[in-house]
């Protein structure tokens, strides 16, 4: 193969012919230049080395990176690369100004090794858990009233959660009984054995159930706000049926009449409505500080208010009312330190100029006789004008909407009559919204929470220890985040966190209302709701959370901390 291929060296050993003409042509074209005069070293600057050329006989595969050595044997002393003696003159071709671009090349490579460095560990980043913030608070013997909805619970504790594995069928139907017939099971301070606890294993199963309309076993029907991806692809064969919608939005109807009869006569605490666009809770007089039936709307829109008000219904807006009382109280503060100021007569006449009507401030035009040459504003334009600051708000938590005493009543036949309440397309087309309650109703199917433990080990030094963990999945109510951990402070003798997944729509139902009248009698009222006294007194205090809900909840030596 050597003689038919010229120039072929097996292993690339000898360079072809055509390279070696080009080196002796290099060669003689540097013998041809006039000889430089040499001076001294020591006073020449040392030229800026260029980098090194790339070897044409080796692969990308097998060529060296910058900064890595030669291979050798374990053991053996790396070999020193032999450098000049000071002050003595540079060879023509030495080796180290071959190797001086690759030195020259470390601290580049150090930057590279650097910025993947970064880029690795701002990767990491992308994937560690949401930072909780840092609103904490003191510890308590009890926590605030989450009105929010959640849809995850994590427990974990040192002690294990084996009492909650594999309920016994007659424990399951007990749990069942009690939850029907509203018992209330009071625990000690802490159980001994948890396992063999039959009665925390009833109350387990007791606080999981909840009552939901309507009922759909192939479809998840909560969340509903941004739904529509879990919901596409499966069957909904009432979409393009108007008469079976018709059927379907009767009996909610009637589900959700029935349920508003609970709340008035307190026979139910609250209950949840659930759209595709918003999510309304009604709450009965006497909770949440309030000493009527109270309607707590959100998100809304501009033309979901602009409808309400159309039909009557009185309603508030707490935080924007609140963010605007704020900036009177700051804009007063201003105007008393600019009281002397030479600008106040002008601001002055600027307010009564806004205080003009529109029409007056158009008659301008009319004087200059070119009204029918300039397009006047219509009248909805300028109202979008002067709501601009409401309409900012839409889709957003500062949108939430208070209705208060009978208006409820008339918010209910509003939705009950709205067409816009149910998706005319999409995945949802059709869909009537979803009741929620913890209580029974008419119409309502019995649900309860999914729930499971797991067995973790965690590194701590270097050894391991167990962490044991029980996960709540479902729509998780107020109600039941309290039962749970009166139940968990029973069984894990007062030691155990828990971190908390909100449906963030709903964390905006914690906003205080106002301060209740007489709460001794309205907590006698509703003694006879189906909740624990314990959850009872809880839901009955103001709400103090604001916007936000609890993400964190931890609980040592039998008090609480919380993270919001």
């Amino acid at each position: 193969m050597c003689a038919a291929v010229p120039g072929y060296s097996p292993g690339f050993k000898r360079p072809p012919e055509t390279l070696r003409l080009k080196r002796k042509r290099a060669r003689r074209s540097e013998a041809a230049s006039p000889p430089c005069p040499r001076a001294d070293p020591a006073r020449t600057p040392r030229p800026f080395p260029r980098p090194g050329r790339r070897n044409p006989f080796s692969s990308l595969d097998n060529a060296p990176r910058p900064g890595t050595g030669p291979h050798r044997p374990p053991g053996f002393p790396a070999l020193q690369e032999p450098r000049p003696p000071p002050g003595s003159q540079t060879p023509k071709h030495p080796l180290w100004q071959f190797l001086d671009p690759l030195q020259e090349n470390k601290s580049t490579w150090k930057e590279e090794c650097s910025e993947r460095a970064d880029v690795t560990t701002l990767t990491n980043d992308l994937h560690l858990p949401v930072s909780i913030p840092d609103v904490s608070s003191s510890p308590s013997t009890e926590f605030p009233a989450d009105w929010s909805i959640k849809t995850r619970l994590l427990f974990t504790s040192s002690q294990p959660f084996t009492w909650a594995e594999h309920l016994k069928a007659q424990e399951e139907a007990q749990g069942f009984a009690q939850h029907c017939r509203a018992t209330s099971v009071n625990f000690p301070q802490s159980i001994q054995e948890p396992k063999l606890s039959t009665e925390l294993r009833c109350a387990f199963q007791q606080s999981l159930i909840y009552w939901l309309h309507p009922s759909l076993p192939w479809l998840q029907l909560f969340p509903r706000i941004g739904a529509d991806r879990k919901i596409a692809g499966k069957t909904s064969f009432w979409s393009h049926d108007e008469t079976l919608q018709q059927v379907l939005m009767s009996e909610w109807s009637v589900s959700f009449t029935s349920l508003y009869n609970l709340l008035k006569a307190k026979l139910c605490p609250y209950f949840y409505v659930c759209t595709y666009q918003f999510t309304v809770l009604f709450r009965a007089a006497g909770l949440a500080g309030s000493d009527v039936i109270t309607a707590v709307v959100s998100p809304t829109t501009r033309g979901l208010r602009e409808a309400m008000r159309n039909e009557g219904i009185e309603f508030s807006l707490p935080l924007v009312e609140e963010t605007r009382s704020k900036t009177q109280k700051n804009s007063e503060t201003n105007l008393d330190t600019e009281v002397n100021s030479p600008e106040t007569g002008k601001n002055t006449e600027d307010g009564e100029e806004q205080g003009v009507s529109d029409d007056e401030s158009f008659s301008w035009l009319e004087e200059m006789g070119v009204q029918d040459q300039i397009k006047k504003p219509d009248a909805i334009s300028i109202q979008l004008r002067k709501e601009k600051n409401e309409v900012q708000v839409d889709h957003k938590p500062e949108s939430v909407a208070l209705v208060k005493g009978t208006n409820t009543f008339t918010l209910l036949n509003f939705l009950i009559n709205c067409k816009s309440l149910v998706a005319a397309a999409g995945p949802q087309a059709g869909l009537p919204p979803t009741l929620l309650s913890p209580v029974a109703f008419r119409g309502a199917t019995m649900q309860t929470l999914k729930a499971r433990s797991i067995n973790v080990k965690t590194p701590v030094h270097s050894c391991y220890n167990d962490v044991f963990s029980l996960e709540i999945t479902g729509p998780v109510m107020p109600h039941c985040l309290h039962t749970l951990t009166m139940l968990l402070k029973s069984a894990q003798r007062g030691a155990f966190s828990a971190v908390l997944y909100t449906h963030e729509p709903t964390a905006v139902f914690n906003t205080n209302i106002e301060r209740i009248l007489n709460k001794e009698t309205m907590c006698k009222d509703l003694t006879k709701c189906g909740l624990h006294l314990k959850t009872l007194d809880q839901l009955i205090q103001l709400p103090t959370l604001g916007k936000s809900s609890i993400r964190l909840l931890e609980m040592r030596d039998y008090a609480y901390t919380w993270k919001s």
